[in-house]
C-alpha cells in the first residue's frame, strides 16, 4: 500500500482569542506548555477548541487554563467520559510563575492566553500580561483599524490607475 502524503497547514495555530486583543492592552508576552489528555490532542488536531472567555489562574505556585472549549470528537473517546470544559495546567518556569504572580496582585494586570499553537508535536499556549482597554481606547482602535483599511483600499485604487 501506498503511503498517503501528509496535508501542510499553512499555520501552526489551532485557535486565537481575538477578543483579547479587543479587551485589553497586551503588555507582555509568554509562552507555556499545556497539560492535555489523549483525547483532546485528537480534538485540537481536528480544530475543535475556543478561547474566549477564557482565562489564567495561578494557585498554590501552578498556573491553569480555565474556561477553555475542547468539544471531543465522537469516535476518539469512547472509554473516557470527556469533559470539555475541564480545567489544564500550564506548564511554566517557578520564576515565570512567581513574576507573573507578583504583577497580577501588585500592578493590576491579569493573565489570559492569546493563541494555542503546535511547536513541533506539542501544544503551547501563548500567554499575556494585559491591562484592560476603556470604552474610548476601543472606539480608537476601531477607528485606526477602519481607517487602515480605507487607506489600504485607496492605495489599490491609485495602482489600478
Amino acid at each position: 500500500m501506498a503511503k498517503k502524503p501528509k496535508k501542510k497547514l499553512s499555520s501552526n495555530t489551532i485557535a486565537v482569542n481575538r477578543r483579547a486583543r479587543h479587551e485589553y492592552h497586551i503588555e507582555e508576552t509568554l509562552e507555556a506548555g499545556l497539560v492535555l489528555s489523549g483525547w483532546e490532542v485528537k480534538s485540537l488536531r481536528a480544530g475543535k477548541c475556543q478561547l474566549t472567555d477564557t482565562y489564567i489562574l495561578i494557585k498554590d505556585q501552578e498556573a491553569w487554563l480555565l474556561g477553555s472549549h475542547i468539544t471531543p470528537l465522537l469516535s476518539a473517546s469512547t472509554h473516557v467520559v470527556a469533559d470539555p470544559t475541564r480545567t489544564r495546567k500550564l506548564l511554566l518556569h517557578h520564576k515565570e510563575i512567581v513574576r507573573l504572580l507578583g504583577q497580577i496582585n501588585q500592578k493590576g494586570f491579569t493573565c489570559v492566553p492569546l493563541s494555542l499553537y503546535w511547536k513541533g508535536n506539542k501544544v503551547k499556549c501563548q500567554l499575556a500580561l494585559v491591562k484592560g482597554k476603556q470604552t474610548h481606547d476601543k472606539r480608537a482602535t476601531d477607528k485606526d483599524r477602519d481607517w487602515e483599511r480605507q487607506k489600504g483600499r485607496i492605495m489599490r485604487e491609485k495602482n489600478k490607475q
